[in-house]
């Protein structure tokens, strides 16, 4: 699979999440979703970046780095299998 074909498919996946609301989704999925937005368009988490946080962001950057171990690909393609999982429902 090509790149671009790989980010198109990310970029639909995100237009889909981007309709669905937040009551709609469960929070630990919520929480998933972010962190494989955030490792695919950001890459690796620096936590020095920003120290002081709050509990929900805690939560976010746990999130965030226990998939910090996968590449931007494999995060997009993580986060584009839960969305299609989502709108089959």
């Amino acid at each position: 699979m090509t790149d671009a074909t790989l980010e198109n498919r990310f970029l639909e996946a995100v237009q889909k999440a981007s309709e669905m609301t937040q009551a709609s989704l469960p929070q630990d999925v919520q929480l998933r979703l972010y962190a494989f937005y955030k490792q695919a368009t950001f890459g690796y988490l620096d936590l020095k970046q920003n120290p002081s946080y709050h509990l929900r962001d805690a939560f976010k950057t746990n999130a965030w780095m226990q998939i910090s171990h996968l590449s931007a690909d494999e995060a997009k393609e993580n986060y584009i299998e839960i969305i299609n999982s989502l709108s089959q429902k």
